[in-house]
Protein backbone atom coordinates (compact mmCIF):
# COMPACT_ATOMS: atom_id res chain seq x y z
CA UNK A 1 0.00 0.00 0.00
CA UNK A 2 1.34 3.18 -0.70
CA UNK A 3 0.68 5.77 1.91
CA UNK A 4 1.38 8.78 0.11
CA UNK A 5 4.19 10.53 2.01
CA UNK A 6 6.75 10.82 -0.62
CA UNK A 7 8.77 13.65 0.02
CA UNK A 8 7.35 14.72 3.03
CA UNK A 9 9.57 16.07 5.82
CA UNK A 10 9.37 13.91 8.79
CA UNK A 11 11.16 14.39 12.17
CA UNK A 12 11.57 11.63 14.82
CA UNK A 13 12.77 12.22 18.52
CA UNK A 14 15.11 9.24 20.48
CA UNK A 15 15.68 7.76 16.96
CA UNK A 16 19.14 6.30 16.94
CA UNK A 17 17.61 2.47 18.56
CA UNK A 18 14.75 1.22 19.21
CA UNK A 19 11.45 2.11 18.71
CA UNK A 20 12.26 5.48 17.55
CA UNK A 21 14.91 4.29 14.96
CA UNK A 22 12.34 1.47 13.74
CA UNK A 23 9.79 4.44 12.99
CA UNK A 24 12.31 5.96 11.11
CA UNK A 25 12.98 3.28 8.70
CA UNK A 26 9.21 2.74 8.21
CA UNK A 27 8.64 6.25 6.95
CA UNK A 28 11.97 6.43 5.15
CA UNK A 29 10.58 3.31 3.42
CA UNK A 30 7.58 5.23 2.37
CA UNK A 31 9.92 8.12 0.88
CA UNK A 32 10.07 10.48 3.62
CA UNK A 33 12.69 12.81 3.87
CA UNK A 34 14.32 12.01 7.93
CA UNK A 35 15.24 14.20 10.62
CA UNK A 36 16.61 12.44 13.51
CA UNK A 37 17.81 13.37 16.79
CA UNK A 38 19.13 11.62 19.64
CA UNK A 39 21.94 12.23 22.69
CA UNK A 40 25.08 10.78 21.23
CA UNK A 41 26.18 11.33 17.75
CA UNK A 42 28.35 7.94 16.78
CA UNK A 43 24.71 6.34 17.58
CA UNK A 44 23.21 8.84 15.17
CA UNK A 45 25.44 8.12 12.56
CA UNK A 46 25.19 4.33 12.75
CA UNK A 47 21.23 4.80 12.63
CA UNK A 48 21.39 7.56 9.65
CA UNK A 49 23.38 4.30 7.81
CA UNK A 50 19.90 1.44 8.71
CA UNK A 51 17.39 4.63 7.24
CA UNK A 52 19.05 6.15 3.88
CA UNK A 53 22.00 8.12 2.72
CA UNK A 54 19.74 11.70 2.85
CA UNK A 55 18.77 11.43 6.87
CA UNK A 56 19.88 14.27 8.74
CA UNK A 57 21.26 14.16 12.37
CA UNK A 58 21.23 16.32 15.10
CA UNK A 59 22.84 16.14 18.66
CA UNK A 60 19.72 16.46 21.19
CA UNK A 61 18.69 16.05 24.53
CA UNK A 62 14.82 16.36 24.24
CA UNK A 63 14.39 17.60 27.88
CA UNK A 64 16.58 20.89 26.96
CA UNK A 65 14.11 23.33 25.53
CA UNK A 66 16.72 25.21 23.25
CA UNK A 67 17.97 22.03 22.11
CA UNK A 68 14.49 21.28 20.66
CA UNK A 69 13.75 24.82 19.27
CA UNK A 70 17.44 24.37 17.61
CA UNK A 71 16.31 20.77 15.86
CA UNK A 72 13.18 22.26 14.60
CA UNK A 73 15.04 25.55 12.91
CA UNK A 74 17.59 23.09 11.42
CA UNK A 75 15.36 20.54 9.98
CA UNK A 76 13.06 23.59 8.18
CA UNK A 77 16.56 25.32 7.00
CA UNK A 78 18.00 21.58 5.67
CA UNK A 79 14.78 19.68 4.25
CA UNK A 80 12.00 22.56 4.75
CA UNK A 81 8.59 22.84 6.37
CA UNK A 82 7.69 20.18 8.73
CA UNK A 83 5.21 17.58 7.81
CA UNK A 84 5.52 14.87 10.44
CA UNK A 85 6.58 14.87 14.13
CA UNK A 86 6.85 11.93 15.80
CA UNK A 87 7.68 12.12 19.56
CA UNK A 88 9.49 9.75 21.72
CA UNK A 89 11.92 9.63 24.52
CA UNK A 90 13.61 7.06 26.97
CA UNK A 91 11.42 5.82 30.20
CA UNK A 92 11.54 7.93 32.92
CA UNK A 93 13.36 6.80 36.24
CA UNK A 94 12.05 3.08 37.20
CA UNK A 95 11.15 2.29 41.01
CA UNK A 96 8.58 2.38 43.69
CA UNK A 97 6.48 4.71 44.09
CA UNK A 98 7.86 5.86 47.67
CA UNK A 99 11.45 5.41 46.35
CA UNK A 100 11.23 7.45 43.14
CA UNK A 101 12.84 11.34 44.19
CA UNK A 102 11.33 14.49 43.36
CA UNK A 103 14.62 14.74 41.15
CA UNK A 104 13.30 12.05 38.95
CA UNK A 105 10.08 13.26 38.91
CA UNK A 106 11.19 16.52 37.46
CA UNK A 107 13.40 15.09 35.10
CA UNK A 108 10.58 12.58 33.91
CA UNK A 109 8.23 15.89 33.49
CA UNK A 110 11.11 17.40 31.45
CA UNK A 111 11.88 14.45 29.33
CA UNK A 112 8.83 12.85 28.94
CA UNK A 113 6.16 15.04 28.88
CA UNK A 114 7.34 18.81 28.08
CA UNK A 115 8.88 17.36 25.06
CA UNK A 116 6.03 16.73 23.61
CA UNK A 117 4.41 20.13 24.68
CA UNK A 118 7.70 22.14 23.19
CA UNK A 119 7.76 19.98 20.17
CA UNK A 120 3.93 20.23 18.75
CA UNK A 121 3.45 24.16 20.09
CA UNK A 122 6.87 24.36 17.87
CA UNK A 123 6.24 22.67 14.51
CA UNK A 124 2.40 23.62 14.55
CA UNK A 125 2.19 26.71 12.92
CA UNK A 126 3.46 25.37 9.67
CA UNK A 127 1.53 22.73 9.43
CA UNK A 128 -1.68 24.85 9.89
CA UNK A 129 -0.21 26.81 6.89
CA UNK A 130 0.01 24.10 4.82
CA UNK A 131 -3.05 22.66 6.29
CA UNK A 132 -1.47 19.21 6.30
CA UNK A 133 0.10 17.45 9.58
CA UNK A 134 0.85 14.48 11.36
CA UNK A 135 1.33 14.55 14.51
CA UNK A 136 2.56 10.70 16.85
CA UNK A 137 3.64 10.80 20.12
CA UNK A 138 5.34 7.21 21.04
CA UNK A 139 4.57 6.40 24.72
CA UNK A 140 3.86 3.39 26.50
CA UNK A 141 0.47 0.95 27.48
CA UNK A 142 1.35 2.25 31.01
CA UNK A 143 -0.38 5.32 30.62
CA UNK A 144 -4.07 2.62 30.33
CA UNK A 145 -2.45 -0.43 32.36
CA UNK A 146 0.10 1.17 35.36
CA UNK A 147 2.84 -0.25 36.25
CA UNK A 148 4.28 -0.27 39.79
CA UNK A 149 7.59 -0.19 38.31
CA UNK A 150 6.96 2.42 36.32
CA UNK A 151 5.04 5.52 38.53
CA UNK A 152 6.30 7.87 37.15
CA UNK A 153 5.83 6.96 33.19
CA UNK A 154 2.52 5.80 34.19
CA UNK A 155 1.34 9.22 35.61
CA UNK A 156 2.93 10.90 32.79
CA UNK A 157 1.88 8.71 30.27
CA UNK A 158 -1.79 8.57 31.27
CA UNK A 159 -1.49 12.74 30.96
CA UNK A 160 -0.43 12.74 27.30
CA UNK A 161 -3.22 10.40 26.19
CA UNK A 162 -5.13 13.51 27.37
CA UNK A 163 -2.62 16.09 25.94
CA UNK A 164 -3.22 14.21 22.91
CA UNK A 165 -6.98 14.68 22.61
CA UNK A 166 -6.88 18.13 23.38
CA UNK A 167 -3.87 18.78 20.69
CA UNK A 168 -5.91 17.00 18.38
CA UNK A 169 -8.79 18.86 19.10
CA UNK A 170 -7.48 22.27 18.46
CA UNK A 171 -5.99 21.21 15.08
CA UNK A 172 -7.67 19.21 13.60
CA UNK A 173 -9.72 21.97 11.49
CA UNK A 174 -6.11 22.48 10.04
CA UNK A 175 -5.98 18.88 8.19
CA UNK A 176 -3.53 17.76 11.17
CA UNK A 177 -3.98 14.20 13.14
CA UNK A 178 -2.48 13.83 16.67
CA UNK A 179 -2.48 10.33 17.77
CA UNK A 180 -0.38 8.42 20.60
CA UNK A 181 0.83 4.66 20.16
CA UNK A 182 1.26 2.59 23.10
CA UNK A 183 3.78 0.16 22.82
CA UNK A 184 3.60 -3.03 24.77
CA UNK A 185 6.48 -4.90 25.91
CA UNK A 186 8.50 -4.65 23.41
CA UNK A 187 12.38 -5.48 23.04
CA UNK A 188 14.53 -2.62 23.23
CA UNK A 189 17.27 -1.38 25.48
CA UNK A 190 14.75 -0.31 28.02
CA UNK A 191 12.52 -3.53 28.27
CA UNK A 192 16.42 -5.12 28.86
CA UNK A 193 17.11 -2.81 31.70
CA UNK A 194 13.78 -3.20 33.18
CA UNK A 195 14.29 -6.97 33.19
CA UNK A 196 17.88 -6.18 34.77
CA UNK A 197 15.96 -4.69 37.69
CA UNK A 198 13.31 -7.61 37.86
CA UNK A 199 16.17 -10.32 37.92
CA UNK A 200 18.09 -8.42 40.81
CA UNK A 201 14.71 -8.50 42.75
CA UNK A 202 14.48 -11.95 42.26
CA UNK A 203 17.48 -12.97 41.78
CA UNK A 204 17.50 -14.65 38.12
CA UNK A 205 19.51 -13.70 35.01
CA UNK A 206 18.22 -10.66 32.70
CA UNK A 207 17.56 -13.88 30.09
CA UNK A 208 15.74 -15.34 32.59
CA UNK A 209 13.79 -12.29 33.49
CA UNK A 210 13.13 -11.44 29.59
CA UNK A 211 11.68 -15.35 28.87
CA UNK A 212 9.62 -14.96 32.27
CA UNK A 213 8.09 -11.54 30.76
CA UNK A 214 7.61 -13.05 27.07
CA UNK A 215 5.43 -16.13 28.74
CA UNK A 216 3.00 -14.05 31.25
CA UNK A 217 1.87 -12.07 27.57
CA UNK A 218 -1.17 -13.33 25.67
CA UNK A 219 1.34 -13.98 22.63
CA UNK A 220 3.98 -15.88 24.59
CA UNK A 221 6.35 -13.29 23.20
CA UNK A 222 7.45 -9.20 22.93
CA UNK A 223 6.62 -7.29 20.14
CA UNK A 224 9.35 -6.18 18.34
CA UNK A 225 10.28 -2.27 17.22
CA UNK A 226 9.41 -2.63 13.54
CA UNK A 227 5.95 -3.74 14.78
CA UNK A 228 5.20 -0.57 16.76
CA UNK A 229 7.12 1.32 13.52
CA UNK A 230 4.65 0.13 11.22
CA UNK A 231 1.65 1.36 13.46
CA UNK A 232 3.34 4.66 13.58
CA UNK A 233 3.49 4.48 9.68
CA UNK A 234 0.02 3.90 8.95
CA UNK A 235 -1.03 6.93 11.15
CA UNK A 236 0.88 9.38 9.08
CA UNK A 237 -0.52 8.32 6.20
CA UNK A 238 -3.01 9.84 3.47
CA UNK A 239 -5.66 6.73 4.25
CA UNK A 240 -5.59 7.92 7.95
CA UNK A 241 -6.64 11.42 7.55
CA UNK A 242 -9.98 10.77 9.60
CA UNK A 243 -8.09 9.00 12.55
CA UNK A 244 -7.18 11.41 15.20
CA UNK A 245 -7.27 11.76 18.87
CA UNK A 246 -6.72 8.17 19.61
CA UNK A 247 -4.22 6.27 22.04
CA UNK A 248 -3.06 3.25 20.11
CA UNK A 249 -2.76 0.21 22.30
CA UNK A 250 -0.07 -1.73 20.16
CA UNK A 251 0.86 -4.30 22.92
CA UNK A 252 -0.68 -7.70 21.80
CA UNK A 253 -3.75 -7.66 24.43
CA UNK A 254 -1.21 -7.08 27.16
CA UNK A 255 -3.41 -4.39 28.61
CA UNK A 256 -6.74 -5.41 30.42
CA UNK A 257 -8.84 -1.98 30.73
CA UNK A 258 -11.16 -1.24 27.81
Amino acid sequence: MDFGLEGKVAMIAAASKGIGLAAARALAAEGCKISICARHEDQLEEAASLIGEDTMTYVVNVADKDDLAWWVENTRNDLGEIDILVTNTGGPAAGSVWDVTDEQWQSGVDSTLMNVVRLVRTVQDGMRQSEWGRIVHITSYVAKEPSLLLPISSTLRAGIMALTKVQARELAPYGITVNGVLPGNTLTDRQRHLAEIKAQDEGSSIDEALAAIAASHPMKRMATPEEIGAVVAFLCSQQAAFLSGQSVCVDGCASTGI
